[in-house]
């Protein structure tokens, strides 16, 4: 039997996922939480052999939220199933621990392929994903300026160019208004830029808002 955990805010998501895998696995017993306190707090009290962890959950940011599962139960299978494009999160997500990246459009077929080889201790990339990854290990890649700013300025730099608040941004990141000033202030530096609006700008340009 295998058991599976999703983690995603929607619940109406969560019940096509959890179908999805009860009909296309053989054996399965299907989780749900809508947090990353949840999501947590499910991993320490219950065993499982696999988790679909949605990117954006509410308590913290997506990647926060996997090194947090990572640190309490390294040695479990993470799939992270996103909105957000391959070629800007998947090798973030990679680094923090992931072991696959599907976009939440990928073929339900996919998804079952990609829970069959992670969790029978493989990591899962898909073809197209494939060609982005190895496009953003050429060396050449450097020269994309956020390709620099680390896993918490480029959240901060995410939520600015979607037009929240400094203020906002702080209570979804439980951080200091001070401190994601702080993000503020190295992201604009780092990426060479003199305010929100043409950071936002550059996110659209990138492909990133």
């Amino acid at each position: 039997m295998l058991r599976i955990l999703i983690a995603d805010d929607f619940p109406l998501f969560r019940r096509g996922v959890k179908d999805l895998l009860t009909d296309g696995l053989d054996s399965v017993t299907v989780g749900e939480c809508g947090n990353a306190h949840d999501l947590l707090d499910l991993v320490r009290c219950r065993k499982w052999d696999l988790v679909i962890l949605d990117i954006s959950m509410p308590g913290t940011t997506g990647t926060e939220a996997l090194k947090r599962l990572k640190a309490e139960r390294p040695d479990l299978p993470v799939i992270v199933l996103s909105l957000h494009p391959e070629d800007q999160y998947a090798v973030r997500m990679f680094k923090a621990g992931a072991d696959a990246y599907l976009m939440k459009a990928s073929a339900p077929e996919e998804l079952i392929s990609a829970v069959k080889k992670v969790a029978s201790g493989g990591q899962y990339v898909g073809a197209s994903l494939g060609e982005k990854l190895a496009h953003r290990l050429r060396p050449d890649s450097e020269s994309v300026l956020h390709n620099q700013l680390s896993d918490r300025e480029f959240e901060v730099m995410r939520f600015l160019a979607s037009g929240r608040t400094v203020s906002e941004i702080a209570e979804t990141m439980h951080l200091g208004v001070s401190t994601v000033s702080t993000y503020r202030s190295r992201i604009l530096e780092k990426l060479q830029l003199k305010n929100n609006a043409e950071l936002m700008h550059y996110a659209v340009e990138q492909g990133i808002a």
